[in-house]
Parts: structure tokens; C-alpha cells; sequence
């Protein structure tokens, strides 16, 4: 039980020292460790994990070599991980059947695998440390910290790294301090808004209340997006501390965790670690020995996006319907139960510890000049390098989809980037070279976000994209304000049109004008961002609303409806392999003499085509094409 600062800082510096020596190699061991986030977790990770298990005890090397499950490492599309210290090695794309490989060749006999390597897919070289690969080179973790290297469910490990140490500092100070702490810093809101988090928290320091709250919104609903999960699932902790920090500094002293219930193994080590730290006393009564108490409590969300919002998120914790409150007033003065409540995202709070650990300059230090610190992406789409970044606020999009995304796979061209989910817009590529802050993507007409990135290609059709988004946006809207409820689902009903090619001229200006309408007087930010997508579609790529409305034509041969499967005769030899792999029936032999002097070819009956793409994944010769 730590129950002062005294007791903390020597538990720590052993735990410290402890952590140290394991990736120095101090203590003479070799220590394995594996990806445990869910995307590496699906590819059997915790299996790989169990046979290196069995496979160093069958060797008798228990007592030389140790294996552990850490956080997400990131690079999502190259997983599972292993890693391996103190040589520090990185191995990709590992399978249960490579591990004894591994145990016998790099613990046994210290050569590398070379197989199982990274190849940089520029250079062709083997790299064999992760900071040597170029998808991390240009990263800096902040919110991620400890993310990749600890145990997320070891709280030994998480105070080995710092855990609390923040805190420590933040219980030396007045709460005003903290407050200031953290104005200073320039942190804003990371799930959208950008509201500055030092302010949020003054209003509800101001306010007189026998009782206050403070709310972590781990609500992620955007598509494609995975960074709250990530960060957990890899130090719960973290955002624990955050938390409590939070809690101290504007007079709070419970917190709630509103994680949505999709997310198992993020609840699950949350809970294991709000366990942990009321088990060694730093969550409870007269925390590290002061007059400060702090209980966290967790809810699971049902998988409503609207609940992302924060006074939707509220209602949803005390049991009514996740639908959004009228504001004024504020959740700061009056919010959960009525009292005083700070809703933060999970990797604003993350980023607090970080804060009152290294003190305010070194985060104001990274960013821009309204923009500070880092900001973690789910960078997904059609990007070579899939996965969670962890940037400076002011990388460019160009260094975001090239030197960390490895560009665009098969040599396409790039289209545009969707930032901010159903909320945000496309950027297209006269846009790649503007730095990434709050300020600047709203001013170019898409927003941060909590930070979902889609890259889209020149196969991606843009009246499409709007459509999927909007599709979302009817599914989850609440339904409490009419302009959100009513005017997303006409917009729906004419995007519809559009892609089947009904649509008019007349059905793009009442587009823009629904819009406008629904922007202006939808209740909360789901309404009044529920067209982004819309207009900087229609901003960046009109043409291709014409192309759709008067030629009736898909441009990305996207829309089923506009697209027809043709079958090139010259190209065909008349195998009928797509015949035989074409559920509608709809492809026959017709007898035809080529130039290259074949004898027949199909023919597709497009009243009957599905457009499902059989035929031509079957195809080895080309012969196919959409039109």
C-alpha cells in the first residue's frame, strides 16, 4: 500500500530501475514482448504468445528469457509484433508456426530472422529496430506514451514508466496551479471540438458545488476510428491519472468512464487497472497521504454515436436516453446530476500526466502557435502503412500519407483525405502541403476531429463517399431536432438519386441548400456537422455530381447503377472461366473471329448483371472492364 510520498518514491525508483534493467539488459535476461492490442489480438497474437511459452520451457530457457504482452505498437497493417530487448529487434507479421524459429535462432544462437524483418519498400533494405523504420521516424509519443513497451495490465511496469508521477507533482500544488498548469500547456479538446481543457476545467473550479464530476469520453463511434481504444487497451493507466488530476484540480471527486461496450479489451484492462490502483492507493481515500479522495466508476456504452456528444453521454450515464441537452447550460456548471462536470476526451486526459510530469513548456513546445503538442491519427484507406500515429501538431498531410502512410498502394493517384469522420470534409491534394492543426483544417473546410484519416484513391467515387457518410449520419441520429432528423434523411434521398442516376440539376442546389439549413439549426454538433462531407465534396469534385446528374455516368465507376460490364473480344480467349464464376448467369459464349484469329468469346447480358466483380477478379487475361 503506498500511502505517502515518501513510500511512492521509493516504491517507484525500484520499479523504475526494475523496467530499466529489463530493456538494457541489465538483469542478463532476454525479454519477448507482444503486440496485445485488437488488431494484432485478431491475428492470434495471444497465441503466439502462448507458444513461445511452451516452446522456451520445452528448451529450458524460462529463467534466461521472459514473454509479455504490451500495448499496440501501431503499425497496424504489419501485425502481430514482436520485440525483442535489449537488441531491441522488431519482427513483423509473425504466425505461430515462426516462433520456435525465433526462439532457436535469435534467444538460442543471437542471429537475427531475416525473413520476418521489415523491408523498407523504397530502398528494399531489412531494418531490424523500430525507430529506424519510416513509418515511426517522424512519430513522438505523448498520449501513447508507454503505449508498445509496458504491460497495460501490470501496474508495476506502468509506475516503472512514470505512472502518477504527475500527479505526485499535481497534489504539490495549489489547484489553481494545475489549472494554470494546464492552460499554459495550450491543450485543447482531442475528440472534436478543440475547446481548451485548462478553461473547461476554470469553469468549473468557479463554481460552488457540494459535489463535482469529472467524465472521460471514451464514446469513439467515428469509422475507421481506433485511437481512445488503442490508448485503453496499451496504459489504461494513463488516462486514469489524467483523471484524478482532473478531479484535484477544479475540486472533483468522482469520475466516470464512459467506454462504449464494442471495445472488450479496452474495458476490461480499464477495469483490471482502476482495480490495481484502489488496491495500492492511488485511487480512494487521502491519496499519497493527502486530503484528497478520488473513486473512478466505469458505464458501457451501447454503441449510439450520437452519445459522443457530451450531453447525449451524460444523460446515457444516468439511464435516460442518449439524446443531446439544449445549451446553456454547460456540463462546467451544471451537467452530470446537475452538478458541475468536465467532460474530456481519452487522449486529452492522457495527455495531461505528460503535462504535470514534464511541466507545461516541453508540450507547448511541439505544435503550432494555437495548436500544441501531438495529435494520435487512425490513418487508414487506401495507404500503404495502415495504422495509429502519434504526429506534431503541424506535420503536413503530404508527411502524414507519404512519409509515415508510404503513399498510395499499387501506384495509384491520390484523391483526397477524409479528416474527422462523419463530422470532417475531403481535403484533396492542393491541400497536402497545409499543416495539421484545429484551426487550419476548418478554416479549408474539413476539422481535426477525434482523429480518423481516410485516404481515398482515384477509384474512389466522391458522390459515393458522401452518401456512405450520410447513411451513417441518418442511422445515428437521435431524432430529437427536427432539421437533423428530417433534413439528413432528405439529403440521403438525394444523394441516393444522384448515384442512380435520377438525379437532377435542380436535386444538387436544394443539396447545398438543405445543408445550409440543417448546419444552422440542428441542436447539437451531429446536425450541425452532418453535411461536411457534402459540401467539400461538392466544393472539390462537382464535375463528378454533373458526371452523375448529366451524363449519367460514374466517373470511378463506383455507382452499380451508372456502370456496365463490358468484355473486350480481342483480349478474350473464350475459356468461360468468368461464365462459370458468375452467380447471375448472365455470361454466354458467342462465336466471333478475332484478329488473333480465336474462334470465340463471351458477352455479358447486362440487363441481368449484378455488377458484383466476379468475372473479372476471375479473369487472368484482362478482358473485362467497367464502362
Amino acid at each position: 500500500m503506498i500511502s505517502n510520498v515518501e513510500v511512492f518514491n521509493e516504491k517507484t525508483a525500484a520499479l523504475t530501475k526494475s523496467l530499466n534493467d529489463k530493456i538494457s539488459g541489465a538483469d542478463g535476461k532476454r525479454h519477448i514482448v507482444l503486440c496485445g492490442g485488437t488488431g494484432c489480438l485478431s491475428s492470434h497474437s495471444d497465441k503466439i504468445k502462448e507458444r513461445f511459452e511452451e516452446v522456451l520451457a520445452e528448451k529450458g530457457l524460462t529463467d534466461k528469457a521472459t514473454v509479455n504482452i504490451v500495448g499496440c505498437f501501431g503499425f497496424c497493417s504489419q501485425g502481430p509484433f514482436v520485440k525483442i530487448y535489449p537488441e531491441d529487434t522488431l519482427y513483423r507479421l509473425v504466425k505461430i508456426e515462426d516462433v520456435e524459429e525465433i526462439v532457436q535462432t535469435d534467444i538460442m544462437n543471437d542471429t537475427v530472422v531475416e525473413r520476418l524483418l521489415y523491408v523498407d519498400p523504397v530502398t528494399k533494405e531489412k531494418v531490424s529496430k523500430q525507430d529506424d523504420i519510416n513509418f515511426y521516424k517522424k512519430q513522438r509519443r505523448v498520449a501513447l506514451y508507454g503505449c508498445g513497451v509496458i504491460n497495460p495490465e501490470n501496474i508495476e511496469e506502468a509506475l516503472g514508466m512514470g505512472a502518477f508521477q504527475g500527479l505526485k507533482r499535481a497534489l504539490s500544488m495549489s489547484q489553481q496551479e494545475v489549472i494554470d498548469e494546464v492552460l499554459k500547456s495550450g491543450l485543447r479538446g482531442r475528440g472534436g471540438g478543440g475547446f481548451p481543457t485548462g478553461r473547461k476545467w476554470q469553469f468549473a473550479y468557479n463554481v460552488d458545488a457540494d459535489q463535482k464530476y469529472v467524465v472521460c469520453n471514451g464514446d469513439e463511434g467515428d469509422p475507421g476510428a481506433f485511437m481512445d481504444r488503442s490508448i485503453l487497451e496499451g496504459n489504461p493507466l494513463a488516462v486514469i491519472e489524467g483523471m484524478v488530476i482532473a478531479g484535484y484540480a477544479y475540486g472533483a471527486s468522482e469520475g466516470y468512464f464512459y467506454v462504449r461496450a464494442e471495445y472488450p479489451i479496452a474495458v476490461r484492462r480499464l477495469r483490471k487497472a482502476i482495480k490495481q490502483a484502489e488496491e495500492i492507493g492511488l485511487l480512494g481515500d487521502h491519496i499519497l497521504g493527502t486530503d484528497f479522495s478520488f473513486r473512478c466508476h466505469l458505464r458501457l456504452g451501447a454503441g449510439a454515436f450520437v452519445c459522443g456528444e457530451e450531453t447525449a453521454l451524460l444523460n446515457s450515464i444516468e439511464g435516460k436516453r442518449g439524446m443531446p441537452r439544449p445549451r446553456p447550460p454547460f456540463p462546467a456548471v451544471k451537467g452530470l446530476w446537475g452538478k458541475p462536470t468536465c467532460v474530456n476526451n481519452v487522449e486529452t486526459l492522457a495527455c495531461v500526466p505528460f503535462i504535470l510530469r514534464n511541466g507545461w513548456e516541453e508540450f507547448a513546445k511541439v505544435g503550432t502557435e494555437k495548436s500544441k503538442g501531438t495529435k494520435v491519427f487512425a490513418l487508414g484507406g487506401k495507404v500503404n502503412n495502415v495504422g495509429l500515429v502519434e504526429v506534431p501538431m503541424g506535420t503536413t498531410l503530404r508527411e502524414l500519407i507519404y512519409d509515415i502512410g508510404g503513399g498510395i498502394p499499387n501506384g495509384k493517384k491520390f484523391k483526397a483525405i477524409q479528416t474527422g469522420g462523419p463530422s470532417g470534409g475531403c481535403l484533396t491534394e492542393e491541400f497536402l502541403d497545409e499543416p495539421i492543426d484545429f484551426d487550419n483544417l476548418v478554416a479549408k473546410g474539413s476539422m481535426m476531429g477525434s482523429g480518423g484519416a481516410i485516404v481515398m484513391d482515384e477509384d474512389n467515387c466522391m458522390v459515393d463517399v458522401a452518401k456512405f457518410y450520410m447513411e451513417f449520419i441518418c442511422d445515428e441520429s437521435c431524432g430529437k431536432c427536427t432539421p437533423c432528423r428530417i433534413g439528413t434523411k432528405r439529403m440521403l434521398e438525394i444523394l441516393t438519386r444522384i448515384t442512380e442516376g435520377k438525379g437532377t440539376m435542380e436535386d444538387l442546389e436544394e443539396l447545398e441548400e438543405l445543408s445550409q439549413t440543417v448546419k444552422t439549426n440542428s441542436l447539437c454538433a451531429l446536425g450541425q456537422t452532418a453535411a461536411n462531407p457534402i459540401n467539400s465534396t461538392i466544393a472539390h469534385f462537382r464535375d463528378e455530381y454533373i458526371a452523375h446528374i448529366v451524363d449519367k455516368k460514374c466517373p470511378a465507376h463506383v455507382c452499380k447503377k451508372l456502370m456496365e460490364y463490358h468484355i473486350d473480344p480481342d483480349k478474350c480467349i473464350g475459356c468461360g472461366m468468368c461464365a462459370r464464376g458468375c452467380p447471375a448467369s448472365c455470361i454466354t459464349r458467342t462465336d466471333y473471329i478475332a484478329p488473333n484469329h480465336k474462334l470465340a468469346s463471351m458477352s455479358i447480358d447486362s440487363s441481368k448483371c449484378v455488377k458484383c466483380g466476379a468475372c473479372i477478379s476471375t479473369c487472368k487475361f484482362g478482358a473485362i472492364e467497367k464502362r
